[in-house]
C-alpha cells in the first residue's frame, strides 16, 4: 500500500513540474474609447534569458493590429518550468 502511494505521490510531483503558469496583467489604460482593433506582439525566450529576433514592444503590437489610437495594453507572461518564457503584448483600440 505504501509503495502504491509513493508511486501515486510521484507521478502527481512530476505532473505538477511539467506544468505552466500563465499571467495575464493589465499594464496601460488611456481615456481613448476601447476599440474593436485588437493587434499582439510576441517573443519567446529559453532558459530564461535567450531571446532570438523577439519583438514584444507596444509598438509592434499596435501596428501589427492596425492601430493609432491605443485604448488599453495588457502583458501576457507565460512560463514552462523557467525553460520556456513567453511575453505577449495585447494592445486593444482604433
Amino acid at each position: 500500500m505504501i509503495k502504491k502511494f509513493k508511486t501515486i505521490a510521484a507521478i502527481v510531483a512530476v505532473g505538477a513540474l511539467m506544468a505552466s503558469c500563465s499571467l495575464t496583467l493589465p499594464v496601460n489604460a488611456t481615456s481613448n474609447p476601447v476599440g474593436s482593433r485588437v493587434g499582439t506582439a510576441k517573443a519567446t525566450g529559453y532558459l530564461g534569458i535567450l531571446f532570438f529576433d523577439a519583438d514584444a514592444s507596444i509598438r509592434t503590437a499596435a501596428k501589427n493590429g492596425g492601430i493609432t489610437k491605443i485604448s488599453t495594453v495588457d502583458l501576457k507572461q507565460g512560463n514552462i518550468l523557467n525553460l520556456i518564457v513567453t511575453y505577449e503584448t495585447i494592445v486593444t483600440g482604433e
